[in-house]
């Protein structure tokens, strides 16, 4: 009697394990852990060939929005040595030079065709707009920031995630300013460049100046195409998905671009965007659905990644892209 009530039980025992696991892999509490892996369980069942829940894995260059001007894993590995080291010393010089760095990283692009979706990875002066970031994130967070000894040392190596895994802290809280009420984050940023433009004694009060004229550039009123007044104003949403797939290389997900589908809702569409928790992947995907005008917040593990979603899975044509 005693061996069946065991041999029952395990199972259950063995769910609990589960739920306890994922609940301190995910920071959740065990009753939000527990929904989470049901609707996992449930969005596994629905999986066809090649699909994976998107609460695994990751996707960093999507092959839907790949064309011969992006980027690729294998491509950026087959730079020569002494290009990457020169990416890599880029993108360890904060704020600049790592802001122009991952605007050169991730390329502006379209959504796919017949998505709906338009630019990603878009907008006028988005290496600005990064720099603006790291050095308000600085001037606030200074025990964010790497030591510039330290970044320079890493960059020797040549590799570009090594200084990604240096940077995370910072890459991340850059990121979560972008969660909150972008007009205040706009005047933040104002007032932070004008503080440094009038101190004199700052080390970074050159970049502050030559930032501060690119803020108001961006706040100059031009003309659009039929003559009426036009403000372009700040490219949040390019910068936004610049970090999303920035994180991704970090902490798995599926950057902007990547194509999906939900079997709950039965439509197929884009991910254009992602939302973080302090640490660890995404915790939730925002996603148009195809041929739709608004935008649709759905959890990682109800949402399923259509198959060959990263470009080097699938056949490439060697091309010098520059």
């Amino acid at each position: 009697m005693t061996d069946k009530k065991t041999r029952r039980a395990r199972p259950d025992r063995a769910r609990r394990r589960a739920i306890r696991a994922h609940a301190r892999l995910t920071g959740v509490p065990y009753s939000v852990a527990a929904r989470q892996l049901a609707v996992s369980r449930r969005t596994a069942a629905d999986l066809r060939a090649g699909e994976t829940v998107a609460n695994c894995g990751r996707t960093v260059y999507p092959a839907a929005v790949h064309d011969l001007g992006r980027w690729s894993i294998q491509r950026r590995e087959r730079r020569s040595a002494d290009e990457k080291v020169r990416d890599t010393h880029l993108a360890g010089l904060l704020p600049a030079g790592r802001a122009q760095h991952l605007a050169d990283r991730f390329p502006p692009t379209r959504g796919p065709a017949g998505s709906g979706v338009g630019p990603l990875y878009s907008g006028d002066g988005r290496a600005e707009l990064l720099a603006m970031l790291y050095l308000h994130v600085g001037a606030l967070a200074p025990g964010l920031v790497p030591a510039a000894g330290e970044l320079a040392w890493t960059a020797r190596l040549g590799e570009e995630t090594a200084v990604d895994l240096a940077c995370t802290d910072l890459d991340r809280a850059v990121r979560h300013l972008l969660d909150g009420n972008r007009a205040r984050l706009w005047l933040l940023l104002g007032a932070a460049l004008e503080a440094g433009e009038a101190d004199p004694g700052w080390p970074l009060r050159r970049e502050a100046v030559r930032l501060a004229a690119h803020y108001r550039a961006m706040m100059a009123i031009g003309w659009g195409p039929e003559g009426e007044p036009d403000v372009p104003g700040p490219p949040f949403e390019g910068v936004r998905q610049i970090l999303d797939a920035l994180l991704v290389v970090g902490d798995d997900g599926h950057a902007p671009g990547t194509r999906v589908r939900t079997p709950a809702a039965g439509w197929s569409g884009t991910v254009v965007g992602l939302r973080w928790a302090a640490v660890g992947p995404p915790v939730e995907y925002t996603v148009r659905p195809d041929g739709a005008g608004q935008t649709v917040p759905v959890q990682p593990e109800a949402l399923i990644v259509l198959p060959d979603q990263e470009t080097d899975l699938r056949p490439l044509v060697d091309v010098d892209v520059g």
